[in-house]
């Protein structure tokens, strides 16, 4: 069977765990935080294991093998950690989280304290996702409405995409193109971007009413996307 998640945070935040099997879904696991969450990221070594994001700047570590938790929390942003996403290249073990206090931090989940702070954003950070295909980099989506792309061993960012006159609320990297991102913004906007031409979109995609708030990938074509916003739809795009 697949076991899925879902998070939500009212006030008071949950963790529920939910497992997929021939009878439906069924809740596997839940955890409570004093917190609303805002994020959740599975570990990519170990399949009991996740790391969510809270309103009270803080990340938490859980294992859904164990009926209490979390096994560790980090607090060092100063706002809202609004995202959080855990390295999917291989022979890392890296959690990059973006805050509302307008900074990226590094994690090494062995360590107990952040590894390096990424400062640069003259916003709220929303969306940090790490590339699937370079390791030690990752992508942040700002309210200052550009999205940058770093590198963990360089000293400053790697390249700053003005690609909106609007908030970015999120950003995703293409599976089958190293180059290739895209974004979703408060101007009811998807727009793509290759790396290595930025100064006009690859294409944008128009149909929302309001805010989008996700846009994902497909992991499975090249050229498909799911978009959600707040207009309470949910759109599949192909470009």
């Amino acid at each position: 069977c697949d076991t899925l998640f879902y998070f939500a945070g009212l006030g008071c935040g949950t963790l529920a765990v939910l497992e997929q099997n021939d009878a439906g879904i069924a809740l596997l696991r839940s955890f409570d935080w004093n917190d609303g969450l805002f994020d959740v990221t599975w570990s990519e070594n170990n399949e009991h294991v996740l790391i969510t994001s809270s309103g009270d700047g803080s990340l938490q570590i859980w294992d859904t093998a164990k009926t209490k938790g979390p096994l560790q929390v980090y607090k060092e942003h100063t706002q809202e950690a609004y995202s959080v996403d855990w390295s999917q290249t291989r022979g890392e073990q890296l959690v990059v989280s973006g805050s509302w206090d307008q900074t990226a931090k590094l994690w090494d989940p062995a360590v107990g304290k952040s590894l390096r702070t990424f400062k640069g954003h003259e916003g709220v950070i929303y969306s940090t996702i790490w590339s699937p295909h370079i390791p030690g980099c990752f992508a942040s989506a700002s309210g200052d409405q550009t999205v940058r792309v770093w590198d963990v061993k360089a000293p400053r960012v790697k390249l700053v995409i003005p690609a909106h006159q609007a908030e970015i609320l999120s950003c995703d990297w293409c599976k089958y193109d190293e180059n290739l991102l895209v974004t979703g913004a408060v101007d009811c906007s998807l727009k793509g971007w290759d790396l290595r031409n930025i100064r006009q979109p690859l294409f944008i995609l128009l149909g929302h009413t309001y805010a989008i708030r996700r846009v994902k990938f497909s992991p499975f074509h090249a050229t498909l996307l799911a978009s959600c916003s707040y207009d309470f739809t949910v759109r599949y795009s192909t470009f």
